[in-house]
């Protein structure tokens, strides 16, 4: 299970649109997520690049189980679970 992240979503939401908007500025999307990374006192590039994925996930523009479909799975896993408690 991930950790939540200790960073809010309004400076990962800024992160995200200024890796989009810097981008054109810099020869790779990843020296774009670093140069963000350092401007906003990130952590990480990584920590930037996890964000831009989940980003593009949830907006259709790569593969993958969106957050809201991962929180819907989490969500069915741990009703199952109850139900099998309860029926033992």
């Amino acid at each position: 299970m991930a950790r939540p992240s200790p960073y809010p979503v309004e400076p990962r939401e800024r992160a995200v649109r200024m890796v989009a908007e810097i981008r054109p500025n810099y020869p790779t999307e990843w020296a774009a997520m670093q140069a963000v990374a350092a401007r906003l006192g990130i952590g990480t590039a990584e920590t930037v690049r996890t964000w831009v994925r989940r980003a593009q996930v949830d907006a259709g523009q790569r593969p993958g189980v969106t957050s809201h479909e991962a929180a819907e799975i989490k969500r069915l896993k741990a009703e199952n679970a109850g139900l099998r408690r309860a029926r033992s």
